[in-house]
């Protein structure tokens, strides 16, 4: 998979740019605040059609216009696609080759990108809403199924928190409304569990073997799905849903007097051993960074596997946040089979380990330059 050109209309701060990416290796070179991350957002948000930044798309509109757009155009499966992107305060659109898309799920998973940001080396000791969303967001990309589950489940989630609030208000509320709920939410929460189990347990094969390659053996890592239900990752698509219905009855009345659901895929973390111990709790800050990169190789590995080709990676100031070691088994494991778009600051962190000779692009001020080689 290769992005062969990006344009940005009213995107940030570019009011009109246009880039072509001949090579394998792109950089994108300059001081901090120019725009480089920018550059980097615009290809996960044609991707992803969301940001790994912020929720408020308006801000992706240059100041004074109505409309931000990016387009680019791919190499897929030895066919070429153009993507496009446009946003405005209205929402924002999809077209494929020219077609409007009216469900993301036809639409993600096109172009397939995986981001390494600083943000992400917090991914094993931040929140357990960063892991559900780094679940959501990788495996969104690659099983238009499981978006299709998610986004249901979520809407679903949204309209039986807001009944609980309204039953909890109520004297003698109407149970048979929330039954209703509860089928619905659990019908698409089962599948989405079950996606879940699948996605988790490649994710460790991979991971485990990266590990073991980053610390030469010395370090065993395991990856664990913690569930708020009383489920196993052997059981069947039919038996997390009886169980999650019933789960479901057992606190009904916990629900309606806290007011939202209390169990759920929404509810649920990942968790990261190393020989035993929890990294997020016990582990070093070397350990805790290189599980990050093993995961973050893992997706690379993870996608190839499942869709025949390499996603993009996106590495946005990342390289100085690792040491020399991790530094040389990123660049090995990604060079000459991912084609890769990096933002930095300086080039000392990359320029003597590379085998292929980069595009470099200079960055100053929302002005974008290809250096001379």
């Amino acid at each position: 998979m290769k992005l062969n050109n990006l344009t940005l209309s009213h995107y940030r701060n570019y009011d009109h740019l246009q880039l072509e990416f001949p090579k394998s290796l792109t950089i994108f070179l300059g001081e901090n605040a120019q725009g480089k991350t920018n550059l980097l957002e615009s290809i996960y948000v044609l991707a992803m059609t969301r940001s790994h930044r912020t929720n408020n798309e308006k801000e992706f509109i240059h100041w004074g216009e109505d409309v931000a757009r990016i387009v680019g155009n791919i190499e897929k499966r030895n066919q070429t696609l153009q993507l496009e992107m446009a946003i405005s305060t209205k929402g924002k659109k999809t077209k494929l080759n020219h077609i409007e898309q009216k469900r993301l799920s036809d639409y993600i998973g096109e172009l397939n990108v995986v981001l390494f940001a600083p943000e992400d080396l917090y991914l094993i000791k931040g929140a357990p809403q960063v892991r559900r969303r780094f679940i959501d967001m990788e495996l969104g990309q690659i099983d238009p199924v499981y978006l299709y589950h998610l986004t249901t489940y979520q809407k679903v989630l949204k309209q039986r928190n807001k009944y609980l609030k309204q039953m909890n208000e109520q004297k003698n509320p109407d149970e048979t409304y929330l039954d209703v709920l509860s089928e619905q939410l659990t019908d698409a929460g089962s599948h989405v569990l079950f996606l879940r189990y699948q996605f988790i347990q490649k994710l460790e094969n991979w991971s485990q073997e990266i590990h073991k390659g980053i610390t030469d053996g010395r370090e065993q890592l395991k990856v664990e799905y913690q569930v708020s239900l009383p489920i196993t990752a052997e059981q069947s698509r039919e038996a997390i849903r009886d169980c999650f219905i019933a789960e479901l009855k057992k606190n009904q009345k916990r629900d309606i007097f806290k007011q939202s659901t209390a169990i759920g895929p929404h509810r649920d973390d990942l968790l990261f051993f190393i020989d035993g111990q929890n990294v997020q709790t016990y582990g070093s800050q070397g350990q805790q960074r290189t599980t990050a990169l093993s995961i973050k190789l893992a997706e690379i590995e993870l996608i190839n596997d499942e869709i025949g080709e390499y996603p993009i990676l996106l590495l946005d100031d990342v390289m100085s946040e690792l040491d020399d070691e991790r530094q040389i088994h990123l660049l090995k494991t990604i060079e000459g089979k991912v084609q890769t778009f990096v933002t930095t600051t300086t080039l000392k962190h990359l320029s003597d380990r590379l085998m292929s000779q980069p595009d470099i692009f200079m960055v100053e001020n929302g002005r974008v330059e290809r250096k001379s080689e």
